[in-house]
């Protein structure tokens, strides 16, 4: 063992038990950071604007500041970009995180100088944690690669902008930095299929131990090592022993993963968000990502099936419950208040908190009543092709409201790697678990308002060619996995196995 795998372990050790310390006030500590953002809140544009300085405790700030999207701030961001300050946050951000997503275009999420560090720490600690548990530290002697957006950056009136990815490669410690893989050149690489081939290419001979990225583009990597070697990841990268993702859900991709690896491996969830770093994995036994309530971060939660009433529940840390579905409510030490990031959670303990994601709340499927999210055809796709040969690349669903006969049905679009012998038997496999998830579901098929659902063969690689004929083809762009339009059906209709 090198003196660097040696000494991580007592610091992990001691890391964690500091991070256990707040973890175990949950509630002493989120008021802290509801106090410091407040008072911090009262000196800009926004908490003038809603009357910060009258701010006493949880109830006037649900009174004063209410739920937004990127849509309801921004105009308070748009003046920020021109460059002036003290608008969300105090001075200017460090940096703008550039997204894509709503209806009017890119957003340009703040990041400040008090937010930027609280990104690199939890991904540090999540690290930390797995080497305290495990008592095994060997990997930070091996190379580590982040599939992740190129770190080039422009100047937008004197405010860094780019991926958040891009932008948290500036922040590798330089004990890391001999480690880490690719290259700053073949990084910078925008071209996603280049990208991927040059990163094979440098790292083909090396000895991988950690890697890490959005699970769809991670297997394309593996995928293109294999076909340049003939063996399994494992083989090539002997050392590689845990995957570290987030964004999505695993499940449905661990049968093709570990087809690919060659071996069973560990694995680390992550929860970032360019708005802030939410949760990570702390344990390898217990289900669920630690809450980060000493982040800057203060959390509110609206129960999903409330979300578009008039007046829904909006409750803080104290009186969630577990297993409930909830939107998850920012107010950040980036100055985003009362910001809904469109994810849904659902708590899986309370001692400490530990959530999981559940899905996104405009990402539905209630055509006819049903309201199906992402959790539901998650898991009843993971019911279907557990124990069996048959391996999953992608999938999304979507409603057929209009069938050209019989009743309208959802439509499951799947690549898969391998098939499953009797396509029609996974059909009603899946379609028996979303009965069972979910009641509306169940009577819309009993009431034949709705017929069991239909599965598309999505050819290889297809999922892929879809991307690319968007404009979204890349290591941080994701597929959602339903959708209550046609907006995706349509086009994949173009990418369909014969």
């Amino acid at each position: 063992m090198s003196i660097k795998s040696v000494l991580s372990i007592p610091f992990a050790k001691v890391i964690r038990k500091q991070v256990y310390k707040w973890a175990n006030n949950p509630h002493k500590t989120q008021e802290k950071v509801f106090q410091y953002l407040v008072s911090e809140g009262c000196k800009t544009a926004f908490g003038k604007d809603h009357d910060f300085i009258s701010i006493n405790n949880y109830e006037d700030f649900k009174k004063r500041i209410p739920v937004n999207d990127y849509e309801g701030l921004r105009s308070y961001v748009d003046r920020i970009v021109a460059g002036e300050e003290n608008v969300l946050w105090k001075g200017k951000p460090l940096y703008f995180a550039k997204t894509s997503g709503t209806t009017s275009g890119a957003k340009y999420i703040p990041i400040t100088k008090e937010s930027m560090p609280t990104h690199i720490s939890a991904t540090r600690n999540a690290l930390l944690f797995y080497i305290a548990e495990t008592n095994n530290a060997s990997f930070v002697n091996g190379k580590m690669i982040f599939l992740q957006g190129s770190p080039v950056l422009e100047d937008v009136n004197g405010v860094k902008l780019g991926r958040l990815s891009g932008i948290a490669a500036h922040y590798v410690p330089n004990y890391l930095l001999k480690n880490r893989l690719p290259s700053w050149e073949t990084n910078c690489i925008e071209d996603w299929d280049t990208k991927v081939d040059k990163v094979v290419e440098e790292t083909i001979n090396e000895k991988m131990s950690v890697i890490s990225g959005i699970p769809s583009w991670v297997q394309m990597y593996f995928e293109k090592l294999i076909d340049k070697t003939g063996k399994t990841i494992s083989e090539i990268f002997p050392d590689f022993n845990f995957f570290v993702y987030g964004g999505v859900n695993f499940e449905p991709y661990k049968n093709k993963f570990e087809a690919l690896i060659g071996k069973k491996i560990d694995y680390i969830e992550l929860y970032p968000a360019s708005e802030g770093f939410i949760a990570y994995q702390d344990s390898q036994t217990e289900k669920g990502m630690l809450l980060q309530l000493n982040s800057g971060i203060f959390y509110e939660f609206i129960p999903a099936d409330e979300f578009f009433d008039e007046n829904p529940t909006r409750i803080s840390l104290k009186d969630v419950k577990i297993g409930v579905n909830y939107v998850i409510i920012l107010n950040t030490s980036a100055g985003l208040w009362g910001y809904n990031i469109g994810d849904t959670v659902e708590f899986t303990s309370t001692k400490p908190y530990r959530i999981k994601v559940t899905g996104r709340i405009k990402h539905f499927i209630s055509a006819f009543g049903e309201h199906v999210i992402g959790k539901e055809v998650e898991k009843a796709l993971n019911d279907a092709i557990v124990g069996t040969s048959t391996n999953i690349s992608e999938f999304t669903v979507a409603p057929q409201v209009n069938p050209e006969s019989g009743l309208p049905y959802h439509e499951w679009f799947i690549e898969f790697e391998n098939e499953p012998d009797n396509l029609d038997e996974l059909a009603l496999k899946i379609d028996a678990s979303m009965q069972k998830q979910n009641v509306y579901y169940f009577d819309l098929i009993e009431g034949k308002i709705l017929r069991p659902l239909v599965i598309r063969k999505v050819k290889k690689g297809g999922f892929h060619e879809y991307m690319k004929s968007i404009g979204k083809f890349g290591g941080q762009n994701k597929i959602p996995q339903l959708s209550d339009n046609r907006k995706i059906a349509d086009v994949l209709q173009n990418f369909l196995k014969d």
